[in-house]
């Protein structure tokens, strides 16, 4: 058997997370979707950063993750501590928006681990890491940008990822807006330029 196909992918219907999707009404079936998530897992960075965590001592949760129909328009997938990752198949279209979910979110799975301390409640703690994820997965790439609509291209990285960092961050229960503004521009030079496990952001 392949160590990707020894990766358990759980099925859960009624899950809710807050990463933004720019797709919501379109989706895959929940088939397509855990067979997706499989291809997802052979794809180096995805590779790379598996081995990174083993590396750094981190459990293979039983639920590391979970293919779902997620409530929330806006979501594409999320992280949970202890829980997992969650990727929403009925706002996922083709198999490149897959791997970027499940890139993103073992960064916070990454992070989660690496610091042992991360505290999700703590504005800052989760800025960091939604800076990171959001830099070091490829989500501002230019040509994603432009699909997205955002047409400018000097400084456009870190615009978008400021952008969607303070997005997520909006949506912690325990941050204000004010609170997210904060905690963004507080962490922003060392979380930026912080690309653990990379050599340099990808």
């Amino acid at each position: 058997m392949a160590e990707e196909d020894s990766v358990p992918i759980h099925r859960d219907f009624s899950a809710s997370t807050g990463v933004e999707t720019s797709n919501p009404h379109v989706g895959m079936s929940q088939d397509e979707c855990v067979d997706r998530i499989r291809k997802s897992l052979k794809h180096p960075t995805v590779r790379f950063l598996r081995e990174h965590m083993e590396k750094a001592g981190c459990p293979v949760w039983p639920r590391l993750l979970t293919a779902a129909n997620c409530a929330d328009q806006g979501s594409a997938g999320g992280y949970a501590s202890r829980q997992g990752v969650t990727i929403c198949c009925n706002h996922m279209t083709i198999q490149d928006e897959i791997n970027q979910v499940v890139i993103h979110e073992l960064i916070h799975a990454y992070d989660d681990c690496r610091a042992k301390n991360l505290d999700w409640k703590n504005c800052a703690h989760h800025a960091c890491s939604e800076i990171r994820a959001n830099h070091l997965s490829g989500d501002c790439h230019y040509k994603r940008e432009l699909l997205r609509g955002f047409m400018k291209i000097r400084g456009h990285e870190q615009e978008c990822v400021k952008r969607r960092a303070l997005k997520s961050v909006r949506n912690n229960p325990y941050c204000s807006d004010a609170a997210a503004k904060d905690a963004i521009e507080a962490v922003w030079d060392i979380c930026y330029n912080d690309t653990h496990p990379f050599d340099r952001a990808p």
